[in-house]
C-alpha cells in the first residue's frame, strides 16, 4: 500500500474517517497511520473543504467542522486552490468522460497538476481515468 508517496484524497474517506462510519473507519485510521509512519504526503483541495463543510453548517454541528479542520493540520494535508491549470485540466477530463462531475473532475485535474502518484476515493466511476492511478476504500 506504500508504493506512492504523494496521495490525493477525495472528500468521501474524509467523511467516512471523521464520521466514524462503522464500514470504513478501521481501514482508514490504519491508512492515515500508514500515511503519518511513511511520510506520505497527502494533498487535497478547497473543493474538499467546501464538500466537507456543508453539513456542519446545515446541521449545526459545528464540532464536526472543528474536528475536520484540527485533522486538516494534524495530518499536515496540503490543500490547494482551483486555479486556471487545474479548470483547464478539468475541463479536458469532461471531455473524455462525459459522465463526469465538474467537481470530480476538478478534483482529480487538481491531483494530476499537483503531481500526486495516487487518487484515494470512494467513487468507483472515476478509476476510469487510468492517467492517475486510483483507490478505493474497498481496495485499501
Amino acid at each position: 500500500m506504500t508504493e506512492f508517496k504523494r496521495v490525493y484524497i477525495d472528500t468521501s474517506p474524509f467523511i467516512y474517517y471523521l464520521e466514524n462510519n462503522s464500514l470504513y473507519v478501521e481501514k482508514l485510521r490504519r491508512f492515515f497511520e500508514m500515511c503519518l509512519n511513511n511520510n506520505v504526503q497527502i494533498v487535497t483541495s478547497v473543493i474538499t473543504l467546501e464538500e466537507y463543510l456543508v453539513f456542519p453548517y446545515t446541521s449545526g454541528k459545528m464540532e464536526l467542522a472543528d474536528n475536520f479542520k484540527r485533522f486538516i493540520k494534524y495530518m499536515n494535508v496540503k490543500v490547494i486552490n482551483i486555479d486556471h491549470e487545474i479548470a483547464e485540466q478539468a475541463a479536458k477530463i469532461r471531455g473524455q468522460f462525459k459522465y463526469f462531475k465538474a467537481m470530480d473532475s476538478l478534483q482529480i485535474a487538481a491531483a494530476k497538476v499537483s503531481k500526486c502518484d495516487m487518487f484515494f476515493t470512494n467513487d468507483k466511476q472515476l478509476r476510469q481515468e487510468r492517467e492517475l492511478p486510483c483507490m478505493t476504500l474497498e481496495e485499501l
